[in-house]
């Protein structure tokens, strides 16, 4: 007997057909002797549906709290409907919200981590030998109040009941059967990975590729629980991300693209030691995520500091630089939404010297113009005009995978 914990997508139980086909998944594992706990996600698009009720009623600054109270219902409708089928299905099952799973996070609405998961209840419901189904994205803190996970949450949610509760295997069902060199759906030439490691898939979902949700990779490396990624709607066998993997690694793994990019420039700056301090610290004070980050030299004394930020954060990073100039004294700030970042991802680059160059000539050879670049031991990304995005994943793709 296994103990297996199996999480499905807002698409996987979009509607009645979905749900019968998730819940046939689920049963035929419990018939075979295993304990099965899913996690689910809330149905298609209905936490985009509740956002924009919300904004009806008021397009203001809605209050942190009372949209977490909002957004918790979407997976309660799901968790509900599938036990439900479940039941229709002959097998005993019981569904759980966030907080009636143990799960415990901190005060941060909107974007909350998790402290830790009191197990009690679900062993307790795995014992009496229920099917358990639980809605992620979701859980309380130490105020009782419900709070979210933010987007992807229900692959964290899932992550941590498996390490929580030493499962077996933690399956990652989604509309893809697997991890693929790029996005089949866009690429052409993409081939799927039987293996990956945590380093690399955690690289890949954190510049864009949106099988995995970057924390809960996170997690998974840290607490050692291997990932199976495969479709919900095929039966075939998925990626396994896991720390080692036994393949002689492939010098690139995958190619990915972000467009939920801005650049932000901060011209005229005092050329003092300090100053990119001061910046980058009032930034991480507004929890604005930067990413690429490049300094050229001015004049008379001064500096640029450009950087890129997630679109959504664009605004609280220029107001929280605004807030900064009478200390560092910059001449201006511009933005620019029309870009997008190309990264190639793959543990082998760091043995193999030529990968940026190749990378660089493929775009060069599509007369695509690079305005930034970043690396790390296992990644190089650059950005480019966002209208040229899908062909610099081709030709990128092609050079290295093609």
């Amino acid at each position: 007997m296994s103990l297996i914990v199996k999480k499905f997508g807002g698409s996987s139980v979009a509607n009645k057909e979905r749900i019968f086909n998730v819940a046939r998944i689920i049963v035929d594992d419990y018939k075979k002797g295993n304990e099965v706990i899913t996690v689910v996600s809330a149905q298609g698009d209905t936490t985009d549906d509740l956002i924009e009720k919300a904004r009806e009623i008021n397009d203001g600054n809605i209050s942190k709290r009372e949209m977490d109270m909002l957004l918790t219902a979407g997976e309660q409708i799901s968790v509900s409907l599938l036990a439900i089928a479940i039941e229709k299905l002959g097998c005993p099952v019981i569904s759980l919200l966030g907080w009636q799973a143990g799960f415990n996070t901190d005060s941060n609405h909107g974007i909350a981590r998790i402290k830790n998961i009191n197990t009690e209840r679900i062993r307790s419901e795995l014992a009496k030998k229920n099917i358990v189904i639980v809605a992620g994205f979701q859980g309380i803190n130490k105020y009782d109040d419900l709070t979210t996970l933010g987007r992807g949450g229900s692959d964290t949610s899932a992550v941590a009941i498996a390490a929580a509760l030493h499962a077996n295997r933690c399956q990652i069902y989604t509309d893809v059967d697997g991890v693929y060199t790029a996005d089949p759906r866009k690429v052409k030439g993409a081939k799927k990975m039987s293996e990956i490691t945590y380093d690399e898939m955690l690289e890949l979902a954190t510049l864009g590729a949106q099988v995995l949700n970057n924390r809960s990779v996170e997690m998974a490396k840290k607490y050692s629980v291997e990932l199976e990624v495969l479709s919900s709607l095929e039966n075939k066998e998925g990626t396994i991300v896991r720390e080692n993997i036994e393949m002689e690694k492939m010098l690139i793994r995958g190619v990915t693209s972000d467009k939920n990019v801005t650049t932000i420039s901060v011209i005229g700056l005092k050329d003092l030691p300090g100053i990119a301090f001061k910046l980058f610290n009032k930034l991480a004070q507004f929890k604005v995520n930067v990413d690429m980050i490049l300094q050229s030299i001015g004049r008379d004394g001064t500096k640029d500091i450009s950087f890129t930020v997630p679109r959504d954060q664009a605004q609280i990073a220029i107001e929280s630089i605004n807030s900064l100039k009478p200390i560092i004294k910059y001449e201006s700030i511009t933005s620019d939404d029309s870009v997008s970042k190309i990264s190639v991802v793959g543990a082998g680059m760091e043995s193999h010297p030529g990968v940026a160059a190749k990378m660089f000539e493929s775009l060069y050879d599509a007369d695509i113009n690079i305005r930034m670049i970043t690396t790390s031991e296992i990644r190089i990304s650059v950005l480019i005009d966002e209208s040229k995005t899908d062909k610099a994943v081709q030709v990128v793709h092609d050079a290295f995978l093609g």
